[in-house]
């Protein structure tokens, strides 16, 4: 009998003495009644029937919920971090520069305005006005006529510049902050893309035009040699 269930020997001689404790328990031995009665040819189920009365009744179906459930609650086993400041002021400062690349390279980013129109604008240097600052005759330099144009900036808060020639040359992109100066010159034409308006005090050709756009919107101007504001 051993030989063809592949149960000990000392196992099956413990279950003819009515000895189940070598089974190694309850489901073991149901197990081994079961392969007992089916190699002598009877129906195990009565067999079985007759264990489960003696000892403790059938074994009850299990749920599938509480199968599963854990004993006891898992315990949340992450620490709390501190908030990572660094990351955050650096994703800040990646907003403001997309922001203000968009509003520079977009349609409506800007408001191109030449030295005349910059004269203009409420705020600025009073000098600026044709009226205001004649020519002195003189002054030599004044009076000969013009073959560059000369633009000088001074940044009174940090700002993004983009000084560019009248062949669309690149004289300058960057940020300026406050205090710096620049300087720049050209044969015919200046333009400039200033990201914050006021940003900048600007002398062209020896003009003070003080600091162009204080509304601090996206400033897009132009300089020409032959422009009366500019002379």
């Amino acid at each position: 009998m051993s030989l063809q269930t592949r149960i000990r020997e000392t196992v099956i001689r413990g279950m003819e003495a009515d000895d189940f404790a070598p089974c190694g328990g309850n489901f073991y031995a149901r197990g081994h009644i079961r392969s007992v009665s089916r190699v002598i040819g009877i129906d195990p189920e009565p067999l079985v029937s007759e264990f489960d009365a003696t000892h403790g009744g059938a074994p009850q179906p299990v749920s599938a919920v509480s199968a599963f459930e854990p004993e006891q609650p898992v315990r949340e086993f992450r620490e709390r971090r501190p908030p990572n400041w660094s990351a955050a002021m650096a994703l800040a400062l990646a907003l403001v520069v997309v922001y203000t690349v968009v509003q520079v390279v977009g349609p409506d980013g800007g408001e191109r305005r030449t030295a005349t129109q910059v004269a203009g604008t409420p705020g600025t240097s009073p000098s600026a006005t044709p009226s205001s600052a004649p020519t002195k005759k003189s002054d030599p330099v004044a009076a000969a006529p013009r073959t560059e144009v000369d633009v000088r900036a001074t940044a009174n808060r940090t700002v993004w510049l983009s000084v560019r020639d009248g062949a669309g040359k690149a004289l300058f992109t960057g940020i300026m902050r406050k205090g710096d100066q620049k300087r720049w010159t050209a044969d015919k034409e200046i333009a400039m893309v200033i990201g914050i308006g006021g940003g900048v005090d600007l002398t062209v050709n020896g003009k003070e035009l003080g600091a162009p756009g204080e509304d601090g919107g996206v400033q897009r101007l132009s300089f020409d040699r032959d422009d009366p504001e500019a002379a």
